[in-house]
């Protein structure tokens, strides 16, 4: 299987704008950039994976991703994430890539063990999901073959992809993991980020003990 993972990437100054009652810009930018160096660098270690694309309209994530030998895709000004990940998708299918699978930039605790775990679950004409906590969002999706069906992110976007890999005829799997669940949105997600990192495991990951008491 030639498996390419595809990273989209908003600009990383502007990146966690919900997170404004809790960190200040600077700290947003900190902690964009810290997971998604973060993805990039778990994403790498995989031998299962042919390659990364990263697209994105922001030049300082795009210079990032090649620092990790990652492929990068300039994205349109006006673009959005659906139709983003589709031109992504036609690009690497035309690197003959029989399987993509998408990854967002912000799992802070994302590893090896789910990635491999997704890939594992992974048939010929199949599609594997893992969902946030509230199993509304999808926060991961392997899609083989590729443009099997139309990304359709947003709001209760692990049930659209589910019904549309079920009417192509794919087999469908959603992959469980706490992990993979948890994405750094709101500042009640800061709350459980930071109750991680005390257990010293991801020191490269910046903490934000201030601002979340001052929140």
């Amino acid at each position: 299987m030639s498996l390419w993972a595809i990273i989209p990437v908003k600009p990383l100054k502007n990146a966690k704008s919900r997170l404004a009652p809790a960190l200040l810009p600077n700290q947003r930018f900190e902690l964009a950039q810290a997971m998604f160096r973060h993805v990039l660098s778990v994403t790498a270690t995989i031998q299962q994976v042919t390659g990364v694309l990263v697209i994105s309209r922001d030049t300082k994530a795009l210079a990032i991703a090649r620092e990790f030998g990652a492929k990068t895709l300039q994205e349109g000004a006006f673009s959005n994430l659906n139709p983003a990940l589709l031109r992504a998708t036609m690009v690497v299918k035309s690197w003959r890539a029989d399987a993509v699978l998408i990854l967002p930039a912000d799992l802070p605790f994302i590893n090896a063990e789910d990635i491999r775990g997704m890939i594992q679950l992974a048939d010929e004409n199949s599609l594997v999901i893992a969902t946030d906590r509230e199993r509304d969002g999808t926060n991961a999706l392997l899609v083989r073959p590729p443009g099997a069906i139309e990304y359709q992110y947003g709001g209760g976007s692990y049930a659209r992809h589910i019904r549309l890999a079920e009417k192509a005829g794919l087999r469908v799997s959603t992959y469980q993991s706490d992990r993979m669940a948890l994405d750094i949105d709101v500042p009640e997600d800061l709350r459980d980020y930071q109750e991680i990192l005390a257990r010293g495991q991801f020191g490269h990951l910046p903490s934000f003990p201030l601002a979340l008491g001052a929140s």
